[in-house]
């Protein structure tokens, strides 16, 4: 029996966001600190992870994942088998007030069935 190939998990978000989560032990990251051509940036660094082989999640900031939608679709419908992308808060305040109904909902659409933890 061989043993499956860890997956990892990346993060792309600013220089606070991505160190958190460094220390958390995710070791593919892109920071986007410039204001000018975010969306650019954004799009760039999507690709480049979603086609890492040993990236399975992708986490990025929701006021960023608004503003990259025609990337995000394209990854989901033309990629099969990449990466994930999970929309995270942005700062201290989520966009969803049911953080856990919308994860929850989020699980089900993705494999197609609820997962309680």
């Amino acid at each position: 029996m061989t043993k499956p190939e860890k997956i990892g998990i990346a993060i792309i978000g600013n220089r606070d966001q991505t160190a958190l989560v460094r220390f958390a032990g995710v070791e593919k990251y892109r920071i986007i600190e410039d204001r000018e051509d975010i969306n650019e940036k954004v799009r760039e660094a999507l690709m480049e992870l979603s086609g890492d082989d040993s990236v399975g999640i992708i986490m990025i900031p929701e006021e960023w994942a608004g503003d990259v939608t025609d990337t995000l679709k394209y990854i989901r419908e033309n990629r099969k088998g990449s990466a994930i992308v999970v929309e995270i808060p942005s700062g201290f305040k989520a966009k969803e007030q049911d953080v856990k109904g919308y994860y929850k909902a989020y699980t089900k659409k993705l494999i197609g069935f609820n997962v309680d933890i």
